[in-house]
């Protein structure tokens, strides 16, 4: 039944994503064209591709930060992405911006590719809407804007009516076709409107390098079609040139260029040239107009490479180059590879892996994309926090500042998330479980590390380290934490009861007063002995009680101005201290994992119910659950 219920609300979702995209299909001549269409609204029939580009990443939302072009997509290269919408908006205001090559930069698997098809399928969806509509001269090989056909000495009285700027000339596959098959009389050119469709070649082209000794230029602006020359009967006819190439895709829309570093230096002159001055010259025919955004991209080895060729300073001038680099948010790493195994096969999909398995895989990520330096295991793991957005109360301001401030080469290397995949892939391939937990990922990562021919052993035993500090500083504590939690029937209701009764005892004993006790009514001291229990746990000296009291106080009347609740979550270290104040209560029940006397029905059905509440509250399956307590007690046993 509930299959039935799901296939119906998928072809319902289908029929209603139908629905909203069916597109006015129009067709007339440049008469009707500009009656029906220009009049009503000039600008949106004069726009640039750059333009284009950016009412499409306005119509998503995208222009203001939660729009849906990226969402779900690409997570943690923000600042990337708002550079990339930036360039949009200053080229579509017509400044010089729009005359230059956007070239995306970072490392491999970084997001660049995906960035662009994200945007060639929002460019796709855009075209079908009614703010999207796009009309091109019908039969046109670069579907050029119908409004190249007005006459130059017309375009100053169109200007005059309607207030818009027509730029650009026929192309000479139009000219042809005005004077052969119309007299001259543009007026009955035929216009229909264009959808943009990177399958169907139109406004989309996409180019990809490939060996450089027979790369040729006619891959982007055509050549003469051989067998269309007995046909026309001249191979200077415009009806006998192929306009295969993909800048004629890619006009009114964008060109995608694939490692645009590494085609010849003829091919780069063309595209900059293209980009700024929005045309390109090719054998026989005079220039032809084509007015199309360049998107490129390629990896850092390559753009060093470039660099060092001072003849290429050029070029560079022509050139937006935005980095996209790894991100160093680990959550936001997590999420991206949960993206991926979403998309992977059923086998891959279907593999449980325990909560904290891809978060500590995308900490160890985090840290080999730090820049080389001698700090200390400390330093880097409150690095890593601090680049999480995660509070890290011990840390003076100024300090946390510091550290989280990024160096040049901060994720422009290391790990990427196609070698954390691969080596997920492998520890799945030989595991006979459907189940993995967080150590069985480090030791697959670290399989990888140590088998990789690339990895220099320097490097490898960095990476090697990182991967213990993971699990040390991150991974432990939060399987300790999992644990504690499963402990107690109501974790949260206990931890804040105890919390509510330590800032009770602490005011009381900041203003030096007297208790009464809530169940016997008695008056007393404040209880000293329990507010040393509970502050020991995270190693407050006696010497440093009052400050910290005082610190804990002054956030608790913080949250009250605030009409906030004060919680767990609002002070780290006390949040530390709570859990494992608590946890010394339950610690009885962990000793009986490990011991190696028969248990008794009692203790199977307390123990039961600790793996029970971890698969049911905190994302364990039973196999992992019983992994996380036979760890946690191991750790016990060490401290």
């Amino acid at each position: 039944m509930s299959d039935q219920h799901d296939t119906q609300e998928l072809l319902d979702s289908l029929v209603a994503f139908t629905r909203e995209h069916r597109a006015i299909h129009w067709s007339g001549t440049l008469t009707r064209f500009l009656q029906e269409i220009v009049a009503p609204d000039p600008t949106m029939a004069v726009r640039t591709s750059h333009q284009y580009i950016w009412d499409m990443i306005r119509w998503t939302g995208a222009a203001s930060g939660n729009g849906r072009l990226f969402q779900d997509e690409l997570f943690g290269i923000d600042p990337a992405l708002e550079r990339v919408v930036d360039y949009f908006k200053a080229a579509a205001s017509g400044s010089e911006v729009g005359r230059r090559l956007l070239l995306l930069l970072g490392p491999p698997s970084g997001g660049k590719s995906t960035l662009v098809i994200l945007l060639k399928r929002g460019l796709e969806e855009y075209s079908y809407t009614d703010a999207g509509a796009l009309y091109g001269i019908a039969g046109c090989p670069v579907h050029e804007s119908p409004l190249h056909l007005v006459p130059h000495r017309l375009r100053a009285r169109f200007r005059e009516l309607w207030g818009v700027d027509i730029q650009g000339e026929p192309c000479p596959f139009c000219r042809t076709v005005l004077e052969d098959r119309h007299a001259g009389d543009f007026m009955q050119m035929p216009v229909e409107r264009i959808f943009i469709s990177e399958a169907g070649r139109c406004g989309i082209g996409t180019y990809a390098p490939h060996d450089p000794s027979t790369a040729d230029l006619a891959d982007l602006v055509g050549s003469v079609d051989l067998s269309k020359v007995a046909e026309v009967g001249d191979e200077g006819d415009p009806r006998a040139w192929s306009w295969s190439g993909a800048v004629y895709a890619a006009s009114r829309g964008m060109l995608e260029m694939i490692e645009i570093l590494k085609v010849k230096r003829e091919f780069l002159y063309l595209l900059l040239t293209l980009t700024q001055e929005k045309n390109v010259k090719v054998s026989r025919f005079p220039l032809i107009h084509l007015d199309e955004t360049i998107l490129a991209h390629t990896n850092l080895a390559e753009f060093r490479r470039f660099l060092q060729e001072s003849e290429n300073e050029a070029l560079l001038d022509r050139m937006v180059i935005i980095q996209v680099p790894y991100t160093l948010n680990y959550h936001d790493e997590a999420r991206i590879y949960r993206k991926l195994i979403s998309a992977a096969a059923p086998a891959f999909r279907d593999v449980h892996l325990d909560p904290h398995a891809l978060h500590a895989t995308a900490v160890f990520a985090t840290l080999t994309r730090l820049t080389d330096s001698e700090e200390k295991d400390g330093e880097l793991a409150r690095k890593v926090r601090l680049h999480a957005n995660e509070d890290v109360d011990d840390l003076p301001r100024a300090e946390a500042e510091r550290l989280r401030q990024k160096t040049p080469e901060d994720g422009l290397s290391g790990v990427s998330p196609r070698f954390v995949i691969n080596a997920l892939s492998n520890a799945i391939i030989q595991s006979d479980a459907h189940s993995l937990t967080t150590m069985d990922v480090l030791l697959a990562l670290k399989d990888a590390i140590e088998n990789d021919a690339r990895i220099d052993p320097k490097k490898k035993r960095k990476w090697i380290d990182y991967l213990v500090l993971t699990r040390k500083t991150f991974y432990n504590r939060w399987v300790k934490e999992d644990v504690h939690k499963a402990l107690f029937v109501s974790f949260e209701s206990e931890a804040q009861q105890l919390l509510e009764k330590y800032l009770d005892e602490v005011e009381a004993a900041l203003d030096n007063r007297i208790i009464t006790d809530p169940i016997t009514n008695e008056e007393r001291k404040p209880d000293e002995r329990f507010l040393r229990a509970v502050e020991e746990k995270i190693h407050i000296s006696d010497s440093g009680k009052q400050s910290f009291r005082q610190e804990v106080v002054r956030k608790a009347m913080g949250a009250y101005k605030r009409a906030e609740k004060f919680s767990l979550d609002s002070h780290a270290q006390l949040h530390d201290a709570v859990q494992q104040y608590l946890f010394e209560q339950r610690r009885d029940v962990l000793r009986l994992v490990s011991s190696t006397t028969r248990p008794d029905d009692d203790v199977k059905q307390k123990i039961s119910a600790v793996e029970r509440r971890l698969v049911d509250e905190y994302g364990y399956d039973a196999h992992s659950a019983r992994e996380a307590m036979n760890y946690v007690t191991t750790l016990l046993a060490q401290e």
